[in-house]
């Protein structure tokens, strides 16, 4: 039997989820081989008269940022709503220093920004002393945009942006749903937690850190991209416009390597000690090398320049990358994990020892 929510309720439509596998608490289920889809959201008719049109619009605010692990999640399910509701208004509030500045307008979905209140490091830290101050000015700031929009339910998928915009929409009245990510929740996630209606998760381990009556688990959103067809050829040629059949280097195999979008300095440092020797030694070798934001500029300044090696400090074209790659190398993030399974492709996998909850996601 179907589970329906009333989260998303308006007269004569609502949002309703399919069955779901239960476990028991001690029981993790093994990650799925085939993910589900991006959206388990289901439009169902509730209404008896035939084509009535909808007495309000649906709006939907989504909050969450800094990394494309908060902000990749929400723009799957955005675009999962919109294909469902195409008359769906979608808004992104975060913040213009955060990379959903680029990722969203990209994605085609509209962003208001708010005053940063992330905390610094170490939290004793004398700039935290004004920690509290900052968080007003961007609760204040996040009660006006819900004001003007007047969303239905707020969509908070992590990172310290999430927080003000939660913490307006819960004294406001507004519904709050959480997508978590990990295995372990994000400390924004666990604050929001007893506000929420309903907590999304990825794995059952999850489930531990929070109200198990709130939870559901479903396995993370990936974007439409994808999941679409893009043919090798075509992606590698973005990469390598001139690894044709004419140089021979058209049925060259690609490594694909990716630190996440602040970037890992043990993977950044180990490729930068191999890249060259390998390019050396095998002919029939292309590498993409995804540094990070943090690492591209080092990087840049000691990598020698090599045709066969594509250095950028992020991919915004994700389908392309994972399309033109025979291999990835890759630290184990949630996201990372299931867009490798999403896409089918061999993989390299690397635990960050700051981030222990990977090698259960891995």
């Amino acid at each position: 039997m179907a589970i329906t929510s009333s989260l998303f309720h308006r007269p004569g439509l609502l949002f309703s989820t399919p069955p779901m596998r239960t476990s028991s608490p001690r029981t993790l289920l093994p990650y799925p081989l085939t993910l589900p889809p991006t959206s388990r959201f289901t439009l169902i008719n509730t209404s008896r008269q035939a084509a009535t049109p909808p007495a309000a619009t649906l709006r939907v605010v989504f909050t969450g940022g800094g990394t494309g692990g908060h902000i990749y999640p929400a723009i799957a399910i955005a675009e999962a709503i919109k294909d469902a509701s195409p008359d769906a208004e979608i808004l992104f509030i975060g913040s213009d220093a955060g990379l959903e500045a680029a990722a969203v307008p990209s994605a085609g979905f509209a962003l208001s920004t708010i005053p940063p209140a992330r905390p610094s490091r170490p939290l004793l830290s004398p700039s935290n002393l004004l920690l509290p101050f900052r968080l007003i000015v961007a609760v204040a700031a996040s009660s006006r945009i819900l004001r003007q929009f007047r969303p239905l339910v707020v969509v908070g998928t992590g990172g310290y942006v999430a927080a003000p915009v939660c913490l307006a929409a819960a004294l406001s009245g507004i519904k709050i749903v959480i997508q978590e990510q990990n295995s372990h929740p994000g400390l924004v996630n666990r604050l929001a937690a007893p506000c929420a209606e309903k907590i999304f998760v990825a794995f059952n381990a999850c489930v531990k850190h929070f109200d198990r009556k709130k939870c559901l688990v479903y396995g993370n959103p990936v974007r439409v991209a994808l999941r679409r067809y893009v043919s090798k050829a075509v992606a590698r040629s973005h990469f390598f416009p001139k690894a044709g059949p004419k140089s021979g280097e058209d049925k060259a195999q690609v490594v694909l390597v990716l630190g996440g979008s602040c970037g890992a300095e043990a993977i950044n440092m180990a490729v930068l000690n191999m890249y060259y020797e390998m390019l050396l030694q095998h002919k029939n070798r292309l590498i993409i090398w995804q540094t990070g934001a943090d690492g591209f500029n080092e990087m840049e300044s000691l990598v020698k320049v090599n045709r066969r090696l594509h250095l950028t400090p992020f991919l915004h074209e994700m389908d392309l990358a994972y399309a033109a790659a025979d291999v990835v190398v890759s630290r184990s993030g949630a996201m990372t994990c299931t867009e490798i399974l999403t896409t089918r492709k061999p993989s390299i996998l690397m635990i960050i020892k700051q981030r222990m909850h990977t090698l259960w996601q891995t």
